[in-house]
């Protein structure tokens, strides 16, 4: 059970990091205040060091992770586009950013209480990016 967990909670990990660098990728270029684009570089740089961590203990148990849904990654990509279509002002990537951090702290809370069987190390990387997340969202909160 504890590794079944284990390996559980790093895909949900993974899935989540690499939605996390993809979100970061669409809306990074687009910043206008320089700040901001530090802070969006910043994350996205804690984010893939985030990715490769998971990687190498995903890889522990011979598991080669999992990608984020295509669905959810296609929605959220049109869902950036057509706001940055609109008002591509920084307070809209600061909103749509906020939001998915929020949405990932969500998911990433849930699968910590359903594989609780999960070893400490997974449940640390998972804490990590929780705070990974809320950090991004209160770094953007002054762009809001």
């Amino acid at each position: 059970m504890i590794e079944q967990d284990t390996v559980r909670l790093l895909r949900e990990c993974d899935a989540g990091v690499k939605m996390g660098i993809s979100a970061l990728d669409d809306v990074r270029g687009r910043a206008h205040h320089a700040p901001m684009r530090a802070i969006l570089r910043e994350s996205r740089q804690k984010h893939e060091q985030l990715r490769e961590e998971v990687t190498h203990a995903l890889h522990r148990f011979g598991d080669e992770g999992k990608n984020p849904n295509p669905i959810a990654k296609g929605m959220s990509h049109m869902k950036t586009r057509m706001k940055m279509m609109y008002d591509n002002r920084d307070s809209t990537i600061a909103s749509l950013m906020v939001d998915g951090c929020n949405m990932g702290i969500k998911s990433l809370s849930r699968y910590l209480n359903q594989y609780p069987a999960a070893d400490e190390d997974s449940k640390r990387l998972a804490q990590d990016f929780i705070r990974l997340e809320e950090d991004l969202s209160h770094a953007l909160r002054g762009y809001l």
